[in-house]
């Protein structure tokens, strides 16, 4: 039976095989893709916001105020009741007292303590300088070191005898150490805010803090909490779970509170990371809202080109289906014959596909985990996809053979497809590109006040594919007129290129769709990768003029004025700004000689700054020359703090710290100690990490009332779901390339009979083979070459206009801008290049290789 032997017989054609499965797996690749892409964006969403909460949040936590002392056993029993319950382990409990005046040690009762406690890791959280973790209270070693207080020792207050001393700790600085971040009101002593604490005495165990403040007779703890140390979810359905249980527990302590008559006792939510889930969920939500129109329309394409591998085997199978159907086979039969000899590759190819698509998500995919459920779901819109390939397959040949050979109708498609190529089909892209930039030029204005994400606009996220389709398609129909009218062109004396002329006019169906596919491959891949990496740059430039280097850290005058030197750690890294403000304009005040080792001076557009910062350290008789940034019609020349009017020495349109807003730049050799002693803020700017300047400042007794760096500046979530949205684009850009270049092989390795036949004509007429491989690789490198060259300008265009009004923070300098594209051309040429030359070689290969047989044959 023919349909026993089916899929033996589809191995007498191995290209129609492998044109089924690479259109299979491509189609099921971005399907799957598609939901991967958005379950990893929220995956990545959760990530980020775990980054940047304290890790004892991520669950409920339990605080009051000035908490009974005598409330707090029905409190934590309560809670280690319930939460085995919930999937929670221990609970965490932290206990921190008021100020104790009158604190004793070696004889001076003048020393002001807090009596602290943190369960389970508190202690292996705190570096011992010396002593043991014996019971008893470890004592801050700034305190123990300057009064000489050693191990041993044992304080009291006010006459009542406190646990012996048994180590010295090193003192928690700020910023403290992560595990602290929700502790550092209690844990932390800010020396050089004049901090009424002397020291933060830990307790070494519950039982000896217990014990002390019974002694003591205080009646509250100042401030209590209870809290869980749990993993950071790495899914959003990890993060949801996380988070019902979290709400379930507050819920049953509640109850078990209100039950003992306590219920007002303490408050419990999860409000930080309740909020850090919603925005994670948004943020995939945005995500496969903006991808998802695409994603449908790679897939109905992958369908219409498993629909046109069924009517071509319909064709190359004809005289055998109109003998079983003479022979009583009916129309589902025949359709099902179809899917006998191409479902086993159609099914290879969508299952490659379906697991290309998991394994290189890291690749393409935004840094996250895709959630499980995601995973299942993913696998179950490839086998949608392998179940509608499959059916269409079967469809479309039933319907042909029952219209053929039940009804007697013979479906004429010449007219009706010519009818489909008159048609302007460009002007409807165009009208869709239209549509989408009305949409794009509001996106930015979109976002709602206090929403961190913008609000998705599918419309305006289409915008960049439909133009470069639709200068894709007009590109193609402008070569198919100059291919109709090709016959004209009379280039004898050129026979190469006469001859490679003639091929692309004979064969104009096939390179006008190769023609398409590589325009728009080229161009939606220049599009989404421009975008996407021009958020990525766009997050990393604001940040860094916003901060004006890696780390900004507001100090005092003596830093300032130079009777602190840099600390050794800092130097040939910092420089030292100071800001003036008062007219309008903001005043930075730098130092020549360090500016641009210690600010962000990689993007101010200025080609010798150093040069610039030289001019303005020159005494200048008209007035205090300057750097003019932003410079506005309202400017005004005065400058405050008692400083001459400014003469502009040249002009930038940003610079760190004042971006583009309207601010002069002056040079402190310019100013005299007094003009300097007038300055109220002076800021250190750095390309340290934070944590390493803050601790080289404090150990050389600067005060820091405030401190920021790039990674904390900025929200980078909105920039990052536009990067992830963007980065499905230029996937799918990449697996249209990969079309184009199969559609191109394919197409040569077609026409390899008509190749070798007119091939070995020509080189009988004396055409050397060298001139004949230069047509060929004419004919391929001006297909190739056009839509390169229309792919590449089209895209950058796109992505230029685009990147700007994708902008989420346009209140900040400078606005996005497009990444640098040459390495981007470079490398399309490179693979462009390569394609033609194999290609040239396969139908080179084909004249050398043929067979007198098959010549005569074709």
């Amino acid at each position: 039976m023919p349909w026993r032997a089916a899929p033996k017989a589809a191995l007498s054609s191995p290209l129609t095989l492998i044109v089924a499965a690479v259109t299979a797996l491509l189609a099921c690749f971005l399907g799957t893709a598609a939901v991967l892409q958005a379950s990893a964006a929220g995956g990545a969403a959760v990530t980020y916001q775990t980054g940047i909460t304290c890790p004892d949040s991520y669950g409920p936590v339990f605080g009051k105020g000035n908490i009974p002392v005598q409330a707090i056993p029905a409190l934590t029993g309560a809670v280690q009741r319930h939460a085995p319950a919930h999937g929670f382990g221990t609970p965490v409990v932290g206990q921190y007292t008021t100020v104790l005046t009158g604190t004793q040690f070696n004889g001076d009762p003048h020393y002001k303590i807090r009596l602290a406690y943190r369960d389970q890791a508190g202690l292996d959280n705190l570096t011992l300088q010396q002593g043991t973790r014996a019971p008893g209270l470890w004592l801050g070693n700034v305190v123990a070191d300057a009064e000489h207080i050693g191990v041993g020792t044992r304080p009291s207050i006010r006459g009542v005898a406190l646990p012996p001393v048994t180590g010295i700790y090193r003192d928690l600085l700020d910023p403290p150490p992560r595990w602290w971040c929700s502790q550092q009101s209690g844990a932390v002593i800010d020396r050089l805010v004049n901090d009424p604490i002397d020291s933060i005495v830990f307790a070494t165990d519950r039982a000896t803090f217990d014990t002390t403040i019974t002694a003591l007779g205080l009646p509250t703890v100042q401030n209590f909490t209870i809290s869980f140390y749990e993993p950071p979810p790495a899914t959003l359905s990890a993060a949801e779970d996380l988070l019902q249980r979290s709400r379930d527990l507050v819920a049953d302590v509640r109850a078990d509170l209100t039950a003992q008559g306590l219920g007002n006792l303490v408050a419990a939510d999860v409000p930080t990371f309740d909020r850090s889930v919603q925005i994670a969920r948004q943020a995939q939500d945005n995500v496969f809202v903006s991808i998802l129109p695409l994603a449908l329309i790679s897939v109905l394409v992958g369908c219409a080109g498993l629909g046109t591998v069924a009517l071509q085997w319909y064709q190359r199978r004809h005289a055998q289906l109109r003998l079983l159907s003479a022979r009583g086979s009916g129309p589902g039969a025949l359709g099902g014959l179809a899917v006998a000899e191409l479902g086993l590759p159609i099914l290879l190819g969508g299952v490659a596909g379906a697991g290309a698509a998991r394994l290189l998500l890291g690749g393409y995919g935004p840094p996250g985990a895709p959630d499980p459920e995601a995973q299942l779901g993913a696998l179950a819109v490839a086998a949608g996809v392998l179940a509608v390939s499959l059916a269409l397959l079967a469809l479309l040949v039933a319907v042909r053979a029952h219209r053929e050979f039940e009804l007697g109708r013979i479906r004429r498609t010449g007219r009706r497809m010519r009818l489909l190529g008159y048609f302007p089909w460009e002007l409807l892209t165009a009208g869709m590109a239209w549509l989408g930039w009305t949409r794009l030029a509001r996106y930015g204005t979109a976002s709602r006040l206090g929403n961190p994400l913008p609000q998705v606009d599918p419309l305006a996220l289409t915008y960049p594919v439909f133009v470069v389709l639709t200068v894709g398609l007009l590109t193609a129909r402008l070569a198919w007129l100059a291919l109709h009218a090709s016959h004209r062109a009379r280039l004898w004396s050129h026979p190469a290129l006469q001859l490679a002329i003639r091929r692309l006019a004979g064969a104009r169906a096939p390179v006008t769709g190769v023609l398409v596919i590589g325009t728009l491959a080229i161009g939606t891949l220049a599009t989404g990768i421009g975008i996407a990496r021009g958020q990525e740059e766009a997050l990393d430039t604001k940040s860094a003029i916003f901060v004006g280097s890696n780390a900004r850290l507001d100090t005092d005058s003596p830093i300032g004025m130079g009777q602190v030197a840099m600390p050794a750690a800092l130097a040939g890294t910092s420089t030292v700004v100071g800001e003036l403000t008062g007219t309008g304009s903001v005043v930075l005040v730098v130092d020549p000689a360090t500016f641009t080792q210690g600010a962000a001076v990689a993007d101010v557009p200025a080609d010798d700054l150093a040069g610039l910062l030289h001019r303005i350290s020159q005494p200048d008789p008209r007035g205090t020359p300057v750097l003019r940034i932003g410079h506005t019609a309202k400017q005004s020349a005065r400058l405050p703090g008692g400083l001459r009017d400014a003469v502009p020495v040249a002009d930038l349109p940003v610079f760190p710290m004042i971006g583009t807003s309207p601010g002069y730049v002056v040079s402190r050799t310019a100013l005299d100690h007094d003009q300097l002693d007038r300055i109220p803020k002076w800021s250190v700017l750095t390309t340290a990490p934070l944590a390493d300047a803050t601790a080289a400042l404090r150990a050389a007794g600067v005060y820091i009332p405030n401190r920021i760096s790039r990674e904390t500046a900025l929200d980078g979530l909105p920039f990052f779901v536009v990067s992830w949205t963007f980065s499905f684009v230029a996937l799918l850009g990449a697996v249209l390339g990969v079309v184009a270049v199969l559609a191109l092989l394919v197409a040569v390795e077609v026409r390899r009979r008509q190749n070798a036949l007119a091939g070995a004509l020509v080189l009988r007429m004396g055409m050397r083979p060298r001139a004949l491989l230069a047509s060929h690789l004419m004919e391929l490198g001006a297909l190739s070459g056009l839509a390169i060259v229309v792919g590449v300008a089209c895209g950058l265009s796109v992505a230029g206009l685009s990147v700007p009004r994708f902008d989420p923070a346009t209140f900040l300098a400078p606005r996005s801008e497009l990444p640098d594209p040459l390495p981007f051309v470079l490398t399309v040429l490179a693979i462009g290049a390569l394609v033609v030359a194999l290609a040239g070689w396969i139908a080179v290969r084909s004249v050398r290789t043929a067979r007198t047989a098959e010549l005569i044959r074709a």
